[in-house]
């Protein structure tokens, strides 16, 4: 990763070579909703019987203000006003049931979709997250999703009823005067075409708005993460000026997609503004003249009805072209959330793996080339071979590929060419969780997560009892700091176990290793963090731990690792000396110099 601040990523698009075609994301979606098919086909029906009770209900204030006009005021003024009532209730019933089915279908949708996301992401290597601003692919699963889900929800439930209220009040407009219908039908396809036009421009701006608010997310993330380290170099201002620059492109990119979004609503609403007032002059004219030609009797009841059809008539025209501008928004996040489900860049099992048998420990790199950045070299055909059971020490400077080669034993980066073996078969056949349950991993760089002091201990054997926890816990010598905790086993820590000290953190991570009990060792640095007596006492319990195990101990004290059985000494990507610590001595290489000068 390259970039200003902390390996941050620059300005674009992670994933522009993956763009997913809109046509594609909405069949996506569609086919995500097979499944709702019976509950969608109920949301249809309450939306039928909503509209049709909402269109009963003009008729008869209608019919109620005919017979004011005329003067009668009994029983018949009353049924109507009654019914009127009635239908307004059913009505509102109707549309709360679609609602609530409604947020079913696509809260659940949108879970889905998120609970694959998610998956997807535990199960790319590390090399995939490493590629990828953080911030970005949180933003992904959370803004996005959000969304996606309230443009969905507003498309389900405004969609849905525009449409049936549409081809309801045109039949009940034709069935009351066809001439004064057949105006309002003429001029819906301006209003549809202002629609139309002005959503075919806003994808693109909103998909530039969701681009700029993940890189926003991913700087903030990344910035919170290292704020130490940021205030440690006085860099403050550098990374509010970098806020600041896409803070203002996110602005820019937001009021374009906002302003010409917000045209629709006004721009329909001018055109039905004419078509109702057009509405209401030839209905008058036709009220006061009589039975016209042209257009025929209409009574004053009548052309208030008609009045409230053509009202409700364009109503969705307003609500489906804001929807349709919500839906592009949407889309939009869909294909971002989907763009991560669909990568395929870093697929590393193959089509049925294997499940690892029973281990002894033997290890053989043939050949290996490797690189982070393709087009710069690291490791070039490296060979080793490990006998079972033997302590293996890899040595050398900064950035010679030490914990690279762990990484590739574990799997998290894959070769680009040759093969990593395990007891004589390849690696790659296996299953990526057996082959990794296969080596036990301390690193010099602790991971806890929010939660009691045993969450952590267990999240490498879920399965273990108490006793078995303070077993592990006491060979790590850590069960003395944990019973000084208020709760002791049950005390809650923070993210990154941030009310503890670097070194009993470490404690920690080396009591699930204690606990877990792995056949093969990978310890780097395990003890760098802890005070001398202490390390002193976990030394002698990692001995007893590697007793007929293979480890691979990554040192950079080289005073630690002299009665290793072999020591790999690492040069830019290559063993260039290896031996135990007497021969690579005798030898005065590349190793006695890192030695005495240590």
């Amino acid at each position: 990763m390259s970039g200003n601040l902390f390996g941050y990523m620059p300005h674009g698009n992670i994933h522009e070579d993956k763009k997913i075609a809109k046509t594609t994301v909405i069949r996506r979606v569609l086919r995500q909703e097979k499944r709702y098919l019976p509950l969608i086909i109920l949301s249809l029906l309450l939306a039928v019987s909503s509209v049709v009770f909402t269109l009963l209900v003009p008729i008869r204030i209608g019919n109620a203000i005919d017979l004011i006009t005329e003067g009668v005021f009994d029983r018949a003024l009353v049924n109507r006003l009654v019914f009127a009532a009635l239908f307004a209730l059913l009505a509102a019933l109707s549309q709360y049931g679609m609602n609530l089915i409604n947020n079913h279908v696509v809260y659940h949708t949108v879970r889905e979709i998120r609970n694959t996301a998610f998956s997807r992401l535990q199960r790319f290597p590390l090399s995939y997250i490493d590629s990828h601003p953080q911030g970005d692919l949180v933003s992904r699963l959370t803004a996005d999703t959000e969304q996606f889900a309230d443009g969905l929800l507003m498309g389900f439930t405004q969609l849905f009823t525009g449409i049936v209220t549409i081809i309801g009040t045109l039949l009940f407009m034709f069935s009351m005067n066809v001439s004064i219908a057949l105006i309002v039908v003429l001029l819906t396809p301006l209003s549809l075409f202002v629609a139309r036009y002005i959503a075919g421009h806003t994808y693109d701006m909103f998909r530039l708005q969701s681009m700029e608010r993940g890189e926003q997310v991913a700087l903030v993330d990344e910035m919170m993460t290292n704020e130490k380290t940021v205030k440690a170099y006085g860099k403050e201002e550098d990374v509010i000026r970098r806020f600041d620059e896409i803070n203002t492109r996110l602005q820019s990119s937001s009021l374009r997609a906002l302003f010409f979004s917000s045209l629709t609503n006004p721009s329909t609403r001018f055109v039905n503004n004419i078509v109702y007032a057009l509405v209401a002059c030839v209905g008058a004219i036709a009220v006061f003249s009589g039975n016209s030609a042209i257009f025929g009797a209409l009574s004053i009841g009548v052309l208030s009805a008609f009045l409230s059809y053509a009202n409700q008539y364009m109503k969705p025209f307003n609500e489906i072209t804001s929807v349709v501008t919500e839906l592009q928004n949407a889309i939009v996040c869909a294909a971002r959330v989907f763009e991560v489900i669909d990568d395929q860049t870093f697929e590393t099992e193959t089509d049925e793996p294997a499940k690892l048998p029973a281990i002894e420990g033997a290890v053989e790199l043939k050949d290996v080339d490797f690189s982070y950045d393709k087009t710069k070299e690291l490791i070039r055909h490296l060979n080793v071979s490990v006998r079972p059971g033997m302590k293996v020490a890899i040595v050398g400077p900064t950035g010679c590929g030490k914990t690279t080669l762990i990484n590739l034993l574990m799997r998290f980066y894959e070769t680009d060419a040759g093969k990593i073996l395990l007891d004589g078969q390849e690696t790659d056949r296996f299953r990526l969780n057996d082959v990794r349950s296969a080596y036990g991993m301390v690193l010099q760089d602790t991971w806890l997560f929010a939660g009691t002091i045993r969450e952590n201990i267990l999240f490498g054997k879920p399965d273990a009892t108490d006793e078995e926890i303070r077993a592990a816990a006491m060979e790590s010598h850590a069960h003395s700091f944990i019973r000084r905790l208020p709760n002791g086993y049950d005390t809650y820590i923070g993210e990154d176990g941030e009310m503890l000290s670097q070194g009993q953190k470490q404690l920690l991570c080396i009591t699930r290793l204690m606990l877990n009990k792995p056949p093969m060792l990978i310890l780097d640095e395990a003890t760098s963090s802890i005070d001398t007596r202490t390390e002193m006492r976990i030394q002698s319990a990692f001995h007893a731990l590697m007793e007929g195990k293979t480890t691979f101990i990554v040192a950079h004290r080289l005073s630690t690792i002299r009665d290793a059985d072999l020591i790999l000494v690492m040069r830019d990507g290559s063993i260039i000396e290896q031996g135990t610590h007497e021969t690579l001595m005798e030898q005065n290489g590349f190793y006695a110099q890192l030695y005495r000068s240590a």
